[in-house]
Formats: structure tokens, C-alpha cells, sequence
């Protein structure tokens, strides 16, 4: 399946879906505003309605959302692309796109009662449609958005039908402008003792957001506090990490495509170096621009662009994020091959594919260094598009997901033939 074209089980396009490169051709006309809007909502603390109502108008959100629902299934490489874009302009509007966009692809593993109870628009044109659940209501449609906080934090305790959920989940990105919300939590046995880890999905009707956010850095995601008291969330809400991480998930009984036999490990953990890649490259954009003009006041003046350390700074900036775009891309793509033939996908790919990704937000963060510390003294102000990029960035950067000595451990036992037990691969 091309990366530019939509296409779900049997490669139809469905109705009012955007090819890729029309999501991407709408979103870079959008960059200006977001990046005039970016000082703004790095004070506030928050992203206006109106950008996450041009990027839903954009097509952004169902890139990787299931045909059955409305969504296009793009290859994630093509939505990377998209969410690099974004976070260039606004390292917090992208960190968002990213997040929330990625939600639509993790809801089609879910059993499709619960992708009917989120999006409610039925199976693609032409295909019977399914009776619904007693019960189950019909969702709001199909660009309906979903939060998430994966930590395990919350408490699950088996009920009649179900599950009694309870917790308090921190680093909820644009949690504001969701319905839903996916949330990790631990099964508890009858001695108290988890037994099981699984993801949920409630409601907005059951949970709390408790505004906390106050951070160095990706300021303007409002990643907040979400608060669930007792909570019954229904089987076909929850799902097993386990069986995610082996590819065993209910939502590819309904989701044929390709798409949905890919491992969260990837696809996942791909996106949030995305967005980090993509605030290094716009780092660089605006490095180069701004420094056209610039006369140096120390070091002996002259022009900064004709300053032989300046011109290596760009230099190794620009190669450490080509090589991240060009690692990531590379992993995701084969593994993406695999999925459309049908075939296992090896583990040892799957390792390679969170070293580099986990390398690539590295080296996103050592351009960005490098750009931060040759700037000069200017970059240090409050407000600097710099000095903004590199704090996004950073906060970014300690995202469990891009936990660089932990994925690069798990390589590493993988090479020697060691196992390898990780939700994350």
C-alpha cells in the first residue's frame, strides 16, 4: 500500500478521505499561523480550539484511523511526515497532533464495540452493517478524539461484565479536546495483588480533569491530570498489553489492513520521536534564517553566516536530524512491508526499530544543542523561537518511550540471543 494513497481492507478509499499528500499540502498552509500562534501558547498553556479544528478539517486525526470509520489507514510513515511538519512550527501543537493522532490507530486494535462507542459511522460503504451491541451506544463520529495516560497507574478491579476502574493518570496531552480516554492501569487479584496489565478506555462522562500542567517545556500540550472514581468500564473497553505486544489484539477481526498488524512498540514510540525530530529540524529552519543577517558583537564582529564554526554547527545539526529521519523512516517502512504481506515480523526488526527510534531523538536533541549553544547569548531570552525549541524538545525527549538506555539494553539482549519480554517493541 502506497504511503500517498488511503486504502483499509480491499484498498478502497473511503468517502471524504485525504490522500496523504493532501493532508500535507493542507497542514504546510497552516504552518504560518501555527507558528505565529506558538509564543501564545507557550505562555497560556494551551492550544486554541481553532488549530485543532484546522487540523481535524485538515484530515490530520484520521490518518491512521480505520477505513470503517471514516479514516484514511496511511501508511504511519506518511503521518510522521505530517507531525514533523507541525512540530516545526510548535513543538507543543505538534507533540499533540502527534499523540491524539496516533489514538485513532491504538482505538482500531480495540474490539470494534468500542471503535462503534467512539466514532459510531459503521462499516465501510458496501459492506452489511453489523447489529449493535445492547447497550452500546452509537458514537459521536468519526473525528471524535481520544486522550490517553499509559502509565499503569490505575486499579482495576474485576466486576460482573467488566472492570471497576480507579486511579489518577498524569501527562494527559490535549486531554482537553478529547471524549475519550486511554488509560493504563493494573488488574488487582482477589489478594490484592495485580495480576494482569491492560489499557482502558472511558468516557469523558467518567473522569475528572484536574488542571496541573506547569512545565519547562511543551507548555502549550495541557497535559493534565485525568481522575477516574470507580469507573465501570465494560470487557470490550479494555484490552491486554500483553496480547497487544503480540500482535493478538481484537480489533484486527474487523481492521484487516495492514495498519493493525503493526506492534504498538512501533508505531507508537515512532510517533513521539517524531514530533521531537520534527522540533530539532524546525530549529534549524529558523537557525539558518535568522542568522542570515546577524553581525557578530564579539569574537572580532564580521557576519556570523561567514564564521567557519557557525557554518560546521548547521552542518552537524542538519546531519543528526537527517540521519533520525532517515533511520526511523527506514524501520517503519519495512516493517510496514511486512504487514502488508501478512508475514511474521522478525523480533530482530522490531528491536532495530526502537534503537533508532530511540537514537534518532537523541541525536534530534544533540542538533538542537548545537544550535542553542551557537546562537549566542540572544537565544537565552524568554520567547526566543530557539530557546523555545530547545525546551519543547528536552521535555519531550523524557517520554518513557524515548528512554535511550533502556531500548538500547533491549537491543543489545537481543543481539546476544538473550529474551527479550517487553510491551514496547
Amino acid at each position: 500500500m502506497s504511503g500517498s494513497e488511503p486504502g483499509g481492507a480491499g484498498g478502497r478509499p473511503p468517502q471524504g478521505a485525504r490522500t496523504s499528500g493532501e493532508v500535507l499540502e493542507s497542514v504546510r498552509g497552516l504552518l504560518p499561523g501555527i507558528a505565529e500562534r506558538a509564543r501564545s501558547v507557550d505562555e497560556k498553556g494551551s492550544i486554541p480550539a481553532e488549530t485543532i479544528r484546522d487540523l481535524t478539517a485538515a484530515g490530520v486525526f484520521r490518518m491512521l484511523q480505520p477505513t470503517r470509520y471514516g479514516g484514511a489507514e496511511h501508511d504511519p510513515v506518511a503521518f510522521y511526515e505530517v507531525i514533523r511538519a507541525i512540530s516545526g512550527a510548535c513543538g507543543s501543537t505538534g507533540w499533540v497532533a502527534a499523540v491524539l493522532g496516533v489514538h485513532s490507530w491504538h482505538l482500531g486494535l480495540f474490539a470494534d464495540e468500542a471503535q462503534r462507542e467512539v466514532w459510531g459511522t459503521g462499516p465501510s460503504p458496501g459492506e452489511p452493517e453489523e447489529p449493535g451491541e445492547p447497550g452500546v451506544p452509537r458514537g459521536a463520529g468519526p473525528d471524535t478524539l481520544i486522550a490517553s495516560s499509559y502509565a499503569p497507574i490505575g486499579r482495576l478491579t474485576p466486576v460482573d461484565g467488566g472492570f471497576e476502574a480507579t486511579g489518577r493518570w498524569s501527562f494527559s496531552s490535549g486531554c482537553e479536546f478529547a471524549d475519550w480516554a486511554l488509560l493504563g492501569a493494573l488488574v488487582v487479584g482477589a489478594e490484592g495483588r495485580p495480576v494482569d496489565f491492560m489499557t482502558v478506555l472511558v468516557p469523558r462522562r467518567d473522569y475528572e480533569i484536574r488542571e496541573v500542567w506547569d512545565s519547562m517545556g511543551l507548555r502549550g500540550t495541557a497535559s493534565d491530570d485525568i481522575v477516574v472514581e470507580r469507573a465501570f468500564v465494560p470487557s470490550h473497553r479494555a484490552m491486554r498489553n500483553f496480547e497487544q505486544a503480540q500482535l493478538r489484539n481484537p480489533g484486527r477481526k474487523v481492521n484487516t489492513g495492514p495498519l493493525y498488524r503493526m506492534p504498538f512498540g512501533t508505531v507508537f514510540t515512532s510517533t513521539v520521536a517524531a514530533s521531537v525530530i520534527g522540533m530539532a529540524a524546525g530549529c534549524h529552519d529558523l537557525y539558518v534564517a535568522r542568522m542570515q543577517d546577524r553581525i557578530r558583537l564579539s569574537l572580532g564582529g564580521g557576519r556570523f553566516v561567514e564564521d567557519e564554526f557557525a557554518q560546521v554547527a548547521v552542518a552537524r545539526a542538519a546531519s543528526e536530524i537527517d540521519a533520525a529521519v532517515l533511520q526511523t523512516d527506514r524501520n517503519v517502512r519495512e516493517i510496514h512491508e511486512y504487514a502488508v504481506r501478512d508475514e511474521k515480523i522478525p523480533m530482530e526488526l522490531r528491536l532495530r526499530a526502537r534503537r533508532d527510534q530511540v537514537r534518532g531523538t537523541e541525536r534530534a536533541i544533540q542538533a538542537i544543542d548545537i544550535l542553542f549553544k551557537t546562537a549566542g547569548g540572544n537565544s537565552l531570552h524568554r520567547g526566543n523561537v530557539i530557546e523555545r525549541a530547545w525546551r519543547d524538545a528536552h521535555a519531550g525527549s523524557v517520554h518513557v518511550a524515548n528512554d535511550v538506555e533502556h531500548a538500547l539494553s533491549m537491543y543489545g539482549r537481543g543481539v546476544f540471543g538473550l529474551k527479550v519480554e517487553d510491551n514496547l517493541v
